[in-house]
């Protein structure tokens, strides 16, 4: 018989919410109707786009007509990107300021040239320099060059919450455009206080316990795109053409509630639960670092790296030992790279080797976080171990 494992890996994806994949799978088989065609079972279907449309506007402030359904958080930020983001008043931007710290969807998924194209530094913690932010800014808008700013809510990997108030307070005074990738951030902590000072939001519904496959571009009030991200049809307001994915929707929509009900609660618990983690972690290892410590971080996220413990060789032992984490880097055909975002933040190629990423959700529990210390343990006991052989 298997043993039970603890998955502490929601920052990659959060396991389908029982009560979303019993919406789904009623979505289904109760609305098999296009939702555009006029008879009742075209009506039912966009009745339930609809309903879903305003759950997903509510967890982020915005009227239900702002948001358009897409692939994911990926297909989404492509589209924001692409240079087809205006806003009523303002010229078509042709600069783009990216911070350094972004997903790869938007650092290699926008369509501005390189030479259009700047880089915004963060300070050892993640956080975006608001000072060259504003110097860019101004001599951008006194040169009558119009920019785009991206900036993470939530960095994917550390956990990082962005100061997307001040970001937003900044781009407003300088007559700038301003896209952020909520992907990590929507559900877990509020974002809706911003949304106001945001053209353009972008979500993905597997982050939130809804199924992969369905996210979300929500514009801001007087923003628009003016190309269509797919064409050959007049879905989600001409924006984005072909048959919506009705049963993804109705999951989206659900797992958006869910997330906003119990946003606060979760919060405090899963900050709980992280920082007992992290107490364990540290007593277990006292010379690890965790990356992005002196600042506001996800109350579900801890990134973290022990001196001379590689990230590959930490996930297979974990993973041996029932365990599910991430490294802080991206994976790619299961090699770890070194993550951008540590060499980013300054942090050394050694240390960001061994970057280990703990990310909790719904699902997660005490129990949990005791079965990675426990594997942990027995993983940093054999480190230091072969440490005082060598010694």
């Amino acid at each position: 018989m298997e043993r039970e494992r603890a998955y502490l890996d929601h920052n990659a994806t959060s396991p389908v919410r029982p009560e979303v994949a019993e919406a789904v799978a009623r979505a289904l088989v109760t609305l098999p109707g296009n939702p555009s065609s006029v008879h009742r079972e075209g009506r039912a279907a966009r009745s339930a786009i609809e309903a879903a449309r305003a759950q997903v506007a509510s967890l982020v402030g915005a009227a239900p007509a702002r948001v358009v359904f897409t692939s994911g958080g990926t297909e989404a930020a492509n589209a924001v990107l692409s240079g087809s983001l205006r806003r009523r008043g303002l010229p078509a931007p042709t600069r783009l300021l990216i911070g350094a710290t972004e997903h790869p969807c938007g650092l290699q998924g926008h369509g501005f040239p390189a030479d259009a194209t700047e880089t915004l530094p963060v300070d050892a913690d993640g956080v975006v320099r608001l000072d060259h932010l504003e110097d860019r800014l101004a001599a951008l808008a006194a040169e009558g060059v119009a920019a785009l700013v991206t900036v993470q809510a939530a960095n994917n990997e550390t956990g990082v919450v962005q100061p997307l108030a001040r970001v937003a307070a900044l781009t407003c005074q300088h007559g700038a455009l301003l896209h952020s990738d909520a992907v990590q951030a929507a559900g877990r902590v509020s974002v809706a206080r911003n949304i106001k000072g945001i053209d353009a939001l972008t979500l993905s519904g597997h982050k939130l316990g809804a199924p992969k496959g369905i996210g979300a571009i929500v514009l801001g009030e007087g923003a628009t795109l003016d190309a269509a991200l797919v064409r050959g049809g007049g879905q989600e307001a001409r924006l984005r053409a072909g048959t919506e994915n009705v049963p993804g929707i109705v999951g989206f929509g659900l797992a958006a509630e869910i997330a906003q009900a119990a946003l606060q609660a979760e919060a405090i618990r899963l900050a709980s639960l992280r920082d007992a983690i992290e107490a364990g972690m540290r007593a277990r290892a006292p010379d690890a670092v965790v990356f992005g410590a002196g600042t506001e971080r996800l109350p579900n996220t801890l990134c973290f790296a022990v001196p001379g413990l590689k990230a590959e060789t930490a996930l297979i032992a974990l993973d041996l030992d029932g365990v599910a984490v991430s490294s802080g880097a991206a994976c790619a055909s299961g090699k770890v790279s070194r993550s951008g975002v540590l060499a980013a933040m300054g942090v050394e190629s050694a240390l960001s080797a061994g970057a280990l990423r703990v990310s909790l959700g719904w699902n997660s529990r005490q129990d949990d976080g005791e079965r990675f210390l426990a594997a942990f343990d027995r993983l940093v006991s054999s480190l230091y171990k072969r440490r005082e052989r060598a010694a």
